[in-house]
């Protein structure tokens, strides 16, 4: 797909429970199993491009969560403040 798959697992750690039934099947499938599109669409009982369709739809969902809700965001901010306060008290 367009994005990296650890940009993406991480987006779905936060996010996945966002997704439907559907999108994180297949998004599971994709990224944590490793599996083709065309193995998806096999077993999915779906086309190859109805996987891509699907796939694409659920990164692009994730993205936008992050950019709304900006939890992975906050989370990278609060933990360089906690380094820093440790490296102060140190």
């Amino acid at each position: 797909m367009r994005s990296d798959a650890l940009t993406m697992t991480l987006l779905y750690d936060y996010y996945g429970e966002l997704l439907t039934e559907k999108q994180r099947g297949l998004f599971d499938l994709y990224y944590n199993q490793d599996y083709s599109l065309s193995e998806i669409a096999s077993a999915a009982g779906i086309s190859r491009q109805g996987v891509h369709d699907t796939l694409a739809r659920a990164e692009e969902l994730l993205e936008g969560y992050e950019a709304a809700l900006g939890c992975i965001a906050r989370d990278r901010r609060l933990e360089s403040a906690l380094d820093t306060i440790c490296l102060l008290y140190t």
